[in-house]
């Protein structure tokens, strides 16, 4: 059985990511003869081109895009076992890249990175907060946490406790529209919605006897971001389905009011997500150590 030629395809990997081959020999510390004979010899062995070449640029092929992810995964995983193998890998300095949601990384990570600064003072953290899913190997993250119900994937990840979600009103929208009393009358309600759901339009609630219910909610303001419908909320312009740690301040004061509070929607669960390599050098561990005690349920 013939090994594959594992050179070639993180050249190739190296190659697509940088988009040119002399940045690439650049980059890998290689001749560019090296590194075009690698993707040659890759290409040769498939059977097929993996970029389109011309004299000022290249692109990849339908191929080359469809094999680009495992070429990655085979250049991460090279590099983390190489990592892992050095004693460097088990000095707690260096870099250490995160993913968050904006709104969770604002109100709770935070402080809890503070204090990981505090005990760590030599890992630096290079912390990225987006509201959209980010691809862990293509963008070199580390460590990213996720709010979701996770689907299989052969990223590696650890639960941490479940996310409560709840429709909320201020008591001034309730005092003016009146409150519903059942899931399918928000189609007749000003809601507020979070598009960076799987299907924003159509939400499903499951009721005290295990009855669900799928509702399309009357819309009068959109956002991939909660954070920035809290004002409106609180000053009594709609209903919005929030997650707890956006709302639990405004509840415990009163500006804001649970409603339907039998009606759950599925539950979502507060995650680390790593790449798939067993190979993470100890800053990496630190990191997830940290986070999962700050974020445990209690």
């Amino acid at each position: 059985m013939r090994l594959p030629d594992f050179e070639a395809w993180a050249i190739f990997a190296a190659v697509a990511q940088l988009g040119s081959f002399t940045a690439a020999a650049k980059e890998l510390s290689l001749a560019k003869a090296t590194v075009s004979k690698a993707v040659t010899r890759l290409e040769e062995e498939l059977g097929t081109a993996l970029f389109h070449r011309t004299s000022r640029r290249i692109t990849l092929s339908g191929a080359g895009q469809s094999l680009l992810p495992y070429a990655e995964r085979i250049h991460a995983e090279g590099a983390a076992a190489m990592e892992a193998a050095h004693d460097e890998a088990q000095i707690l300095s260096g870099r250490v890249k995160l993913a968050a949601p904006l709104s969770f990384g604002l109100v709770n990570l935070g402080p809890v990175l503070a204090d990981f600064m505090a005990a760590y003072p030599d890992i630096e953290i290079d912390l990225d907060l987006r509201d959209s899913r980010v691809d862990l190997v293509a963008h070199g993250v580390d460590v990213a946490i996720r709010i979701a119900a996770l689907p299989d994937s052969s990223l590696r990840a650890i639960r941490l406790r479940e996310v409560k979600r709840y429709l909320v009103a201020a008591p001034a929208y309730l005092s003016e529209y009146g409150e519903p009393e059942h899931p399918a009358q928000l189609s007749a309600h000003r809601c507020f919605i979070y598009s960076n759901l799987p299907n924003p339009d159509n939400q499903q609630f499951t009721g005290p006897k295990g009855e669900t219910v799928s509702v399309r909610p009357k819309s009068v303001f959109q956002a991939n971001n909660s954070d920035i419908m809290l004002p409106a909320l609180v000053a009594g312009h709609g209903i919005a389905e929030l997650p707890d740690f956006m709302c639990e301040t405004a509840l415990a004061t009163g500006a804001l009011q649970v409603i339907l509070p039998e009606w759950m929607s599925a539950p979502l669960y507060l995650n680390l997500v790593m790449p798939p390599s067993h190979y993470r050098p100890a800053r990496v561990e630190a990191v997830i150590a940290f986070l999962r005690q700050a974020f445990k349920t209690p």
